[in-house]
């Protein structure tokens, strides 16, 4: 387990004299954030949340670790990477493309991804669906499709850190 005390949005640090050093808790001081992920993965645990379970997102924001599903731990973390990556093959843009065609009004998030995980029969909790789906709804969205009709259920940082909780898209009419 590591110790840390935010210090920006990006990153967590103990800040000492003005230099950013990373203390774990099994006391070895490490000098910048390569290090403490080398010695986090000598040590079994998360390189993305250090072993604490929890990712700031900004100061004063934070949730479960995504990268490791809040177990701190590094095998956990490649069992996630894996399941995004097995995600990205399955759950394509194609798919959720001619899934979304037949909505005629604004659809959630959770709609769309329910669907997918329905028509693709995947079990909850066998791929992070829900993720994948937010991502390729996002694709789509940047690429003139859909457009994002919900306003944020939380500002994180003014306007430039924004928290959706299950947005509604609708298409682009022409």
């Amino acid at each position: 387990m590591w110790e840390e005390i935010p210090d920006d949005a990006d990153d967590l640090a103990l800040v000492n004299g003005g230099f950013r050093v990373y203390l774990c808790l099994c006391g070895k001081s490490l000098p910048d954030r390569t290090a403490a992920e080398l010695h986090a993965m000598e040590t079994d645990q998360c390189t993305t949340c250090l072993g604490t379970t929890t990712e700031d997102i900004v100061p004063g924001y934070s949730q479960k670790c995504t990268a490791c599903a809040g177990t701190g731990r590094r095998k956990a973390q490649l069992t996630w990477e894996l399941a995004h990556a097995e995600a990205e093959m399955v759950i394509t843009v194609e798919i959720v493309r001619d899934l979304i065609s037949g909505f005629t009004e604004p659809f959630r998030l959770s709609q769309v991804a329910d669907l997918v995980r329905d028509t693709l029969r995947l079990p909850v909790g066998r791929l992070p669906v829900g993720p994948r789906v937010r991502d390729v709804l996002r694709q789509l969205e940047a690429m003139g499709e859909l457009v994002l009709i919900s306003a944020p259920e939380q500002l994180l940082r003014g306007t430039t850190v924004m928290l959706y909780r299950d947005p509604y898209w609708e298409h682009v009419r022409n």
